[in-house]
């Protein structure tokens, strides 16, 4: 694998990044409560899909696109998922609201944000199959497939991750340079009710397929 299939292959990962994904608005949902749980969440998803290279890599996502079943199965889970963290995040902001403190800040952990990440992405099948169509392009047919596909894995995590570390950094600043708790309260429900509708638009894309 050349140093110019490399470049060209994250090019392509940085257009990907930069369109708004579940990744992208379930970390701007924990870093808004906590910047350090948001960029937990970053690198959660960066772990999510290493995973899904390694699965490519032994050949086990080529289930996905082999198995129309299997493909709507998952992205039902994924969906589902969504919807609950959408719906746990309303919950948590209206309990500060008719509180008049901040559960969020002390319940959002790193590791429930790491672990939201984590799972947001595995649950998403759309990344396996991105790796299945898009790494044979880059992959030379070679001993090296393996290595090769998790190095392009790496590559895709490196370069989104940081893309969501961005995110989380800038959501913070805002929050903490904003300071009115009714702001802050009301992004948390709008990003927690775009997380709900995209679970829900899924439910319903793979329900009709």
């Amino acid at each position: 694998m050349t140093v110019a299939s490399l470049l060209a292959f994250a090019g392509l990962c940085l257009v990907l990044a930069l369109t708004p994904g579940p990744d992208t608005f379930l970390v701007l949902r924990f870093s808004l409560s906590r910047q350090s749980a948001g960029i937990a969440a970053a690198a959660g998803t960066a772990l999510g899909s290493l995973v899904w290279a390694l699965a490519v890599a032994l050949g086990l996502a080529a289930l996905l696109e082999q198995s129309a079943e299997v493909y709507r199965i998952l992205k039902i889970i994924g969906g589902l998922y969504l919807v609950y963290l959408g719906v746990m995040a309303f919950i948590a902001s209206r309990k500060r609201t008719s509180t008049g403190v901040e559960p969020a800040l002390r319940r959002t952990t790193l590791r429930s944000g790491f672990a939201a990440g984590m799972l947001s992405t595995m649950m998403n099948p759309k990344v396996g199959l991105f790796f299945l169509a898009i790494a044979p392009q880059f992959v030379p047919h070679d001993d090296a497939a393996i290595g090769n596909t998790l190095v392009l894995g790496a590559v895709v995590a490196v370069v989104g991750s940081l893309y969501l570390v961005v995110v989380a950094l800038l959501a913070g600043r805002a929050v903490a340079w904003l300071k009115r708790p009714a702001v802050t309260t009301w992004l948390e429900r709008i990003s927690a009710g775009i997380l709900a509708a995209l679970g829900l638009g899924t439910i319903a894309l793979s329900a009709e397929s």
